[in-house]
């Protein structure tokens, strides 16, 4: 499955999520939202998949990705008035941490849903 059909399942999967619960609760509860709805739709998704961050060559902390589907697409989540740029940059800092190109920010914000497509390098842009 190349990664334009993933991300336009994840994408409205977060609309029907946002659609159902709207803008009123915190982000773990969109999260459990999202997996019910990308399974749904037939999608393979860990949530909270655990990532080691290295520096020459030793362990020198650990986070964890919202979601990660397909074992291919990054999907940071937010429940924010505006996203900011420091959340963009977590989210390519991300990709980079575990080398993976695609990653998606989605806010459920009070106007509505609003998506971020990241890439590790621009060279697999194609949109």
């Amino acid at each position: 499955m190349e990664h334009e059909e993933i991300t336009k399942k994840i994408i409205q999967s977060a609309y029907t999520v946002h659609k159902q619960l709207g803008f009123v609760f915190l982000e773990s509860v969109y999260k459990k939202a999202m997996v019910i709805e990308l399974r749904k739709s037939g999608l393979n998704v860990e949530a909270e998949k655990p990532l080691k961050v290295y520096y020459d060559g030793q362990v020198v902390g650990d986070f964890y990705i919202d979601l990660f589907v397909e074992n291919f697409v990054v999907v940071e989540l937010k429940s924010v008035q505006q996203l900011s740029k420091n959340h963009e940059v977590q989210l390519v800092n991300y990709l980079k941490g575990i080398n993976h190109d695609v990653g998606l920010l989605i806010n459920f914000g009070s106007s509505g849903v609003e998506v971020k497509r990241k890439y590790r390098n621009h060279r697999v842009r194609q949109d």
